[in-house]
């Protein structure tokens, strides 16, 4: 899952910070997942509150800038190239993505007091490969998305590039 991350900032990384802070949050995330999974393995009953607080934290803010800020931004550059298609491509791939977004508050709601932690602290290592597989899900639907609007909106030439520089995702 760290490498598919690692290529996804290869591959989009560059195209607009607002997607490189994204897709570096989404390395963190990963990080302190595993993280917490191998923590889980060496001692479930050691698992701290603060340890899932910190996954969860960094989960939901993933997933808040996707909705909040990387999303709309996508949505209004196939907007501003007048792409119908797109747009259509987008709704059929965050309608997918919604389904994960639930699964990620179902957690967050699981594990949000000290005795809630406590009496579900045997159910963490299935929520925590549930998520892990969900989210691999969900970074393919947001490379998609990021691929199919960075595809066709990526300028083929300089003067391209010039002409649009007030339209698309860049900011320079």
């Amino acid at each position: 899952m760290l490498e598919d991350c690692k290529t996804a900032r290869e591959r989009w990384g560059g195209v607009h910070t607002l997607i490189d802070r994204w897709l570096d949050q989404r390395y963190d995330m990963l990080v302190t997942l595993v993280d917490l999974r191998e923590f889980c393995d060496a001692d479930l009953s050691a698992v701290s509150k603060a340890r899932i607080d910190a996954f969860s934290e960094a989960l939901m803010d993933y997933i808040s800038a996707g909705h909040f800020e990387i999303y709309p931004q996508l949505r209004e550059e196939a907007r501003a190239f007048d792409d119908q298609e797109a747009l259509a491509v987008a709704d059929k791939l965050l309608a997918r993505v919604d389904a994960s977004t639930q699964m990620v508050l179902d957690f967050d709601n699981e594990y949000a007091t000290p005795s809630r932690c406590q009496r579900y602290t045997d159910r963490l290592p299935g929520w925590l490969e549930k998520l892990g597989a969900t989210m691999t899900e969900r970074f393919d639907l947001e490379d998609q998305l990021i691929g199919r609007l960075h595809a066709v909106h990526a300028p083929s030439s300089t003067e391209a590039a010039a002409a649009r520089d007030g339209q698309s995702l860049r900011t320079e």
